[in-house]
């Protein structure tokens, strides 16, 4: 008899995983069974503020593998609509509800993937069932806002609650979509994932394309009008709104992983090995945004719901259900977003993760160019780098600028992964031509003043 593998969600990580087994183990050897409770299978939610301002024209182009495809090419039995309510690990059962049919469905695993991803912040005053209210999580929650936006009476003014990643991604495309828009944080800036100074940048760019900064306030509650959302309820005070875009970020969706009695740890995410499995707990691997991981360079267990980890941890998990021997490494948090024409990029840790975690270190913002100054297009650039004190080796960097920014992250997140200092990133041999660089790039200027900063605190 064929071993069985039941995979629980369907997006990055659980397909990926799928993938991989398949790859290294045939039907006969190896039955594969996917239950995903929305619609669709291994699809971009990154990109879903692009499709709706429009910058993608259609939902299926964010969808990189249907159903069909893993149904007929890998022969992976994809269930949609099933949403997976109990596992048990004694009997080795998942059990599922059919939300399109209706009734219930056991299937028994030899190896079980538990990929469940995340599920959004949603506070009690944002329950309330008033109509115009959105998470921007699937593509479901897209169609659901897009529909809102296209209906009579059409809204005119947005208000995004949350001044994250999604947050100000959003606000910008209902921007584009020509709506008003205000963007609620309670946190003194948006993009608390870079350090303040860093942060005011964008704070600026915003304001600089008429959305609307709030900061420093909480909100309350949601006021309604025939149903329809009228206004948010905050501590400043009511900010009128036609629609409301929740942005308040995720949290690990562990609840059957906690119900089961699967290892959760301090950041909420189901514990793993390196090699995805499940610690304890036989034949159960666990990959994508429902895991902690851990941070190379804090040392820390972390909680970051990102793509590129989800399909990197479930290919790990997949090779070794297949057979194979794979490990995963950890992450450094590199990750990099716009705001409009605004480039925003960082990598490792900001200067309070780095005296969280014990470090000394100097930090440095240097601010140099897009290109060469005199080659027309040319942008500012700002560069900030993190190095521990007195070895001069990178913690941290992130990057604010107008074009060709953001990917610059890329060579600092490599120097930082491999753990370079400052002083070697200072002979980094980048590509220069004056279209693309100044003779000096600004990852090298970045990283002189970093060996200077570090030689006046006692280095040398």
């Amino acid at each position: 008899m064929a071993e069985r593998l039941v995979v629980i969600g369907g997006d990055a990580a659980g397909m990926a995983a799928a993938s991989q087994a398949r790859r290294r183990r045939g039907r006969a050897e190896l039955e594969i069974v996917t239950f995903e409770q929305g619609h669709f299978t291994s699809y971009s939610a990154c990109g879903i503020p692009y499709w709706i301002s429009g910058v993608v024209p259609e939902r299926d182009q964010l969808v990189a593998r249907d159903p069909a495809t893993f149904r007929e090419k890998l022969d992976i039995d994809v269930r949609l609509r099933h949403e997976v309510v109990a596992i048990d690990l004694d009997r080795r059962e998942v059990v599922a509800r059919d939300l399109a049919g209706g009734g219930q469905v056991r299937e028994r695993y030899d190896a079980l993937m538990y990929a469940t991803g995340a599920t959004p912040v949603r506070p009690e005053w944002a329950s309330v069932g008033v109509g115009g209210v959105f998470g921007v999580q699937t593509l479901d929650d897209g169609t659901a806002l897009l529909d809102w936006l296209e209906r009579e009476p059409r809204p005119r003014h947005a208000v995004v609650v949350g001044g994250g990643y999604i947050g100000v991604e959003m606000a910008e495309a209902l921007l584009r979509r020509g709506l008003s828009v205000d963007l609620l944080e309670q946190a003194d800036q948006p993009m608390t994932t870079v350090d303040p100074d860093m942060a005011a940048l964008v704070s600026d760019a915003l304001r600089g394309v008429g959305i609307g900064i709030r900061t420093g306030l909480t909100v309350t509650d949601l006021r309604e009008r025939d149903g329809r959302i009228a206004a948010v309820v905050t501590s400043a005070g009511p900010v009128p709104a036609d629609v409301v875009v929740l942005g308040l970020g995720v949290r690990p969706n562990t609840v059957l992983a906690e119900a089961a009695g699967l290892p959760l740890g301090p950041t909420g995410g189901v514990r793993t090995d390196r090699r995805m499995r499940v610690p304890g707990v036989s034949g159960v691997w666990a990959a994508g945004d429902c895991v902690e991981t851990l941070h190379r360079v804090g040392g820390m267990p972390v909680h970051i719901p990102l793509g590129t980890h989800a399909n990197k941890q479930g290919r790990v998990a997949g090779i070794n259900i297949g057979g194979g021997y794979a490990t995963f490494p950890g992450v450094i948090g590199t990750s990099v977003t716009k705001v409009c024409d605004l480039e925003v990029g960082r990598t490792g840790l900001r200067e309070q993760d780095a005296l969280a975690a014990g470090f000394e270190f100097v930090s440095v913002v240097a601010e140099s160019t897009s290109r060469a100054g005199y080659y027309p297009g040319a942008r500012p650039m700002t560069v900030k780098l993190i190095a521990e004190r007195p070895n001069g080796r990178l913690l941290g960097a992130q990057i604010v600028g107008w074009s060709e920014a953001a990917k610059r992250i890329d060579a600092l997140a490599v120097a930082l992964w491999n753990g370079m200092t400052v002083d070697e990133m200072t002979s980094l041999d980048l590509g220069y031509a004056p279209p693309y660089a100044p003779v000096w790039d600004p990852v090298l200027i970045a990283a002189r003043k970093a060996v200077d900063a570090l030689a006046t605190t006692g280095r040398r």
